[in-house]
Formats: structure tokens, C-alpha cells, sequence
């Protein structure tokens, strides 16, 4: 898989592991919503609804990349892996807004509307790119060609781009310095194995 991408692109529907994983996560997103909304009295309530707000959000877009955009295999073993991964930041960031480690609030400010409008921007970076690769693709003169249009003429994987700017926005929303590990884990990723291995496989392609 070090030429595909990262991940297995052969086709298949993967239908009952793209279930389990949409269902996995709105387990934990469920989670997220009765520590922030549930009769817990939190230092700070109001940062951890926003923080389970994102949560939501993340997963209603989770669930149209599995059964919209994804056409390629889906291991269980990537369900699972990625399912812990995100009960990890998603429960953690809501618990860390809501000041499990803190004495003292802190105080919802102007930072914490940047923080908002980064989550939004990225989520259109990503899934909004994605959407339309995923029509220009339905096009049968797309076969064979790169996607080089709309939002991918800004930049050749600005969906990626897109999920570093909504984990940073997310991490500050967090509140924690502890949040900050999730958004230079996720970008490194990003460029130190995604992005690498996705361009010798589109090399190959356009070769």
C-alpha cells in the first residue's frame, strides 16, 4: 500500500464495514453528547456543547465520505483502528473543554470564534473538494485524468489541508494544551506518509 496511498484501492463496497464504522461513531459522538449535555456539572458547559457540536459535524461528514464519496476497500481492521482514534480526540477534546483538568473556566472569547470558523472552513476544504471530485469523476471523459479543478486548483490536496485547519481550529476550541498533540499528529501524518505515498500513486497513474 506504499504506492496507493496509504490505503488499499481496490474496489469494493465494503458495505457492512462502512456500517460498522458510521455506527462505532455515533457511538462515540453519542458519548460526547451526554458528557457535554447530561446532567454532569462541568466548569465549563458551554465549551463542551460547542466541543460535541464538532463532534457531530465530523461525524454527519464521516458518514458521507463512507456511503458517498468512499468507493474503495474498508478493512476492519482500519474500522477499528480509526474508531479508537477518534473516541480518543473527540471524547478527550470534550472533556478537556468542559475543564476536567482545570481549576477555573475558561471563559468563551473572540479566539474561541476563530476556533469555530477554522472547524467550518476545513470542513468545507475537505468534504466540499471532495464532493466535487465526486462529480467530476461520474463523468465518463474523468477516467484516467486528475481532478485538478475547483477547490483542487488551490492546491493538489487541499482536502488534507482542509483537516488540518478543522483539528487546529477543534484543538483550540479544546482550550488545553494537551489538545494540541491531535493537529501536529494528524498534519504529520499528512505529510510525512499521506501525501508522499499519494503522489507516487498519482505519478503512476498520470504516467
Amino acid at each position: 500500500m506504499a504506492d496507493s496511498g496509504g490505503v488499499n484501492r481496490d474496489y469494493d463496497r465494503s458495505f457492512s464495514q462502512k456500517l460498522s464504522f458510521a455506527l462505532i461513531h455515533a457511538c462515540i459522538v453519542a458519548t460526547c453528547i451526554w458528557l457535554a449535555f447530561g446532567s454532569i456539572d462541568w466548569p465549563n458547559p458551554m465549551r463542551a456543547r460547542l466541543l460535541a457540536l464538532c463532534a457531530i459535524l465530523y461525524w454527519a461528514r464521516h458518514c458521507v465520505t463512507l456511503f458517498v464519496l468512499l468507493k474503495r476497500q474498508v478493512a476492519y481492521s482500519e474500522v477499528f483502528g480509526l474508531s479508537v482514534f477518534m473516541a480518543i480526540f473527540e471524547i478527550g477534546f470534550v472533556l478537556l473543554g468542559a475543564g476536567i483538568l482545570d481549576d477555573a473556566p475558561t471563559q468563551l472569547g473572540s479566539l474561541d470564534g476563530i476556533a469555530v470558523a477554522l472547524v467550518l472552513l476545513g470542513s468545507y476544504l475537505n468534504t466540499g473538494s471532495e464532493l466535487q471530485r465526486w462529480q467530476w469523476k461520474k463523468k465518463p471523459s474523468s477516467k484516467g485524468h486528475c481532478y485538478t479543478d475547483g477547490l483542487f486548483g488551490y492546491a493538489t490536496h487541499i482536502n488534507y489541508f482542509g483537516d488540518s485547519v478543522l483539528f487546529t481550529g477543534w484543538a483550540i476550541l479544546a482550550a488545553s494544551m494537551f489538545a494540541w498533540g491531535i493537529p501536529v499528529f494528524v498534519t504529520a501524518g499528512f505529510v510525512f506518509f499521506h501525501v508522499p505515498a499519494l503522489d507516487r500513486y498519482l505519478s503512476k497513474r498520470t504516467a
